[in-house]
């Protein structure tokens, strides 16, 4: 019984910050057609300037996160006015994979140049770093916090998407373009807006997760495939796909490093072949995106 709580919380968590960060980068290859490789890097560029901003500037842990995801919007702007916003939705796949991987390796080195190539530990406040008593054993707080975020990340970006006017014209703009621009839809703001909301996920998730995905110099080539896998696993664009694919590989990577450490990630890119195998369009994905 312990050790079954043990994985589901670990599992539970590990998810949540694979599908915090993931989805940011489900939303930008779903909705705007672009393979955002250089996603990790921003989420990396978050988790270095929560660091700094807790260990060097002393605040506190929540005023962090709320830097370090202004921060990285704040730095992804460049990228989005002079590169992204050429291949939204018509560049050739091939073309945005070397744009975005040049970008990861342009982030990698000014970032561990301004900050050091060291490992950036984001100490926790007193509230999260203790173990919660539920009776029979304690769990890690930090762990029921990231699962917290996760809920809510989820909840906000199904009210954003599903009910609200930004959503309405987010969906017009990415089915048909066209009509929205006749329509008076500033699709180039809409898709700025949203290229924003992505970096911004992967940013607060890079930060809430640092406890589980180390902020390193090699963070974002590290996690890259990572982040990937989940948007394929689970169908870009697609909210529930990338929470389910979150929640199904942390569940198997997480058993199989309890059970069986010496296979490393043996079980959660064999969890990857089979689902691939019985939903070629991810589980939640469309045969025509």
């Amino acid at each position: 019984m312990r050790l079954a709580l043990s994985i589901l919380t670990d599992a539970l968590a590990y998810g949540m910050v694979l599908f915090i960060i993931s989805i940011g980068l489900s939303i930008m290859m779903g909705l705007m057609r672009v393979v955002n490789l250089a996603h990790g890097a921003f989420a990396m560029i978050g988790g270095y300037l929560a660091s700094y901003a807790i260990r060097d500037l002393n605040v506190h842990y929540s005023v962090a996160i709320l830097l370090a995801v202004v921060g990285t919007i704040i730095v992804s702007i460049p990228f989005e006015l002079l590169l992204y916003r050429r291949i939204y939705r018509k560049s050739d796949p091939l073309i945005q994979v070397l744009m975005t991987i040049g970008i990861t390796f342009l982030i990698i080195g000014v970032v561990n140049f301004i900050f050091g190539p060291t490992l950036k530990p984001i100490p926790l406040p007193p509230l999260l770093s203790g173990p919660l008593d539920i009776g029979f054993r304690s769990i890690p707080t930090h762990r029921l916090f990231v699962v917290a975020c996760g809920v809510v990340t989820a909840l906000s970006l199904w009210w954003l998407i599903e009910k609200t006017e930004f959503g309405i014209k987010l969906r017009a703009s990415v089915d048909h373009s066209g009509m929205a621009d006749s329509l008076g839809i500033r699709t180039e703001i809409i898709y700025a807006v949203t290229f924003a909301l992505a970096i911004g996920l992967g940013a607060f998730g890079g930060v809430v997760g640092a406890e589980i995905l180390l902020i390193e110099p090699f963070y974002a080539l590290r996690y890259m495939v990572t982040f990937l896998v989940v948007v394929s696993v689970g169908g870009a664009g697609s909210i529930m796909g990338a929470l389910s694919a979150s929640m199904l590989l942390g569940l198997a990577d997480t058993t199989g490093k309890y059970l069986a450490p010496e296979f490393g990630e043996f079980f959660f890119y064999l969890t990857v072949i089979v689902i691939v195998f019985l939903f070629p369009h991810g589980l939640f994905g469309r045969s025509h995106a």
